[in-house]
């Protein structure tokens, strides 16, 4: 895969079905259209942590980046096993959660086919995740074709928003702040924090072409480029249309929408329209939540092939290409996971990724810089180091401190249980801290 072809493969997985979702739950978090500070604010987090990761992928361009950041940075006899670990970890809450959250919205946009209730809502997601079960089970040769046509659908879906709001603009709505919207009070950071954790949410994925460095052409120069560029198109895109839809609808009332994509166009082109797009965003939410199930259920798999994770998830279907326990456990708990709010999944999401991922990669890329100051001209280095990193850093800080106690706490606990099945396999094997001297 050369430079054009990372950057499509990241552009493809950052663009998924959040900003059709997520507007209305940005509007709530501010009170208002100040809640486009938290886009820029999550477009300079996400450029300052793509930095971090494009060095880190420069240094270590192979398949699966994350797990090797972790475990060269921090010592692959010392703490990094553990770290590495939690890596892989977390990716049995992440992974339930991004799927279920394409599912949710799914069933969110299905409601303007036919009115639902909040259970009806929440058995429709569950019956999406478990329908992708049974189809990756038994075949999963059309997963290029599928992705190719969902990416096709969420772009023309995503240009026709833009369209249709900068053609029906209105400056009064886009700008109508209520009072005291900038005053700098608690509740206004909170909110700030909130609303940037919600745009993170919908940047997220720019590090996908990492987890890709063994297929990628010259990855030491590829990797930090189509890093850069893609956040860059994503960023414009989705400035963009939350400008366009905020400029057409008055916030005060798509507060509490579900589908405020279908609002925009019944508002400019009428119910035609309004169906039209809803079934286009039906079609990206599953092709979404299908492709995260597909990815997702190989990293356990492959964590237990390499002895990082219980043996059970290495086990095969019958014919010996499916992952068939690891394929089942994350399918079944992104299930569960759809009859959780939208707002509570995306926090959930940000927060566990933060705590058990993201931090760390901010210190490690500090660590292995300082470690090894020589300069390799094959390497990308990230300009004006260390600064990119430590404001990543303090965005990931900020974000989580003003995120809801509950979503931290249930990050910490899935930490500290990652911390003891760590402790188990690591004595078991004799690794570090049990390594004999």
């Amino acid at each position: 895969m050369g430079l054009w072809g990372a950057i499509a493969a990241n552009v493809l997985n950052m663009v998924g079905v959040g900003p059709f979702l997520t507007i209305p739950l940005a509007l709530a978090a501010m009170g208002g259209p100040q809640a486009m500070l938290g886009w820029i604010l999550g477009a300079l987090l996400a450029l300052c942590d793509g930095l971090v990761w494009a060095e880190l992928g420069s240094r270590f361009p192979d398949s699966g980046g994350p797990y090797y950041f972790l475990l060269h940075a921090f010592g692959e006899h010392g703490p990094g096993r553990l770290l590495a670990f939690l890596f892989l970890w977390q990716s049995l809450l992440a992974g339930p959660i991004s799927i279920a959250s394409g599912a949710v919205g799914f069933a969110q946009y299905a409601t303007v086919f036919h009115t639902l209730t909040h259970t009806q809502l929440g058995t429709i997601g569950m019956l999406l995740c478990l329908a992708n079960i049974a189809l990756l089970y038994r075949n999963i040769r059309s997963i290029g074709a599928i992705s190719v046509v969902v990416t096709i659908v969420v772009i023309f879906t995503c240009l026709w928003i833009c369209f249709a709001g900068l053609t029906h603009f209105h400056r009064t709505l886009a700008f109508d702040f209520p009072p005291g919207a900038f005053h700098l009070t608690r509740s206004f950071w909170l909110g700030l924090g909130s609303a940037t954790l919600i745009a993170a949410y919908d940047y997220g994925g720019y590090g996908n072409v990492c987890l890709l460095g063994g297929e990628i052409r010259n990855p030491r120069h590829t990797i930090p480029r189509a890093l850069i560029a893609s956040i860059f198109i994503v960023a414009v895109l989705y400035l963009v249309m939350n400008l366009s839809i905020i400029g057409v609808l008055p916030w005060r009332s798509e507060l509490r929408s579900g589908a405020v994509v279908a609002d925009l166009m019944i508002a400019v082109y009428g119910p035609w329209a309004q169906k039209v797009v809803s079934a286009l965003i039906l079609v990206a939410s599953w092709g979404s939540a299908y492709a995260i199930l597909l990815g997702y259920s190989r990293i356990p798999y492959a964590a237990a092939v390499d002895g990082a994770f219980p043996a059970v998830f290495a086990r095969l279907s019958r014919h010996g290409s499916v992952p068939v326990v690891s394929l089942v456990v994350i399918g079944i708990a992104s299930a569960v996971l759809c009859f959780v709010s939208l707002d509570a999944l995306i926090a959930s999401l940000i927060i566990v990724q933060t705590l058990l991922q993201f931090i760390a990669q901010c210190v490690a890329v500090i660590v292995l810089r300082l470690r090894d100051s020589s300069s390799r001209p094959e390497l990308f280095r990230m300009p004006l180091f260390p600064l990119p990193a430590l404001i990543a850093l303090l965005g990931w800080v900020y974000i989580s401190a003003t995120s809801n106690l509950r979503y931290l706490a249930s990050a910490a606990l899935l930490a500290i249980a990652g911390v003891v099945v760590y402790l188990l396999q690591a004595n078991r094997k004799r690794e570090w801290p049990f390594r004999h001297a």
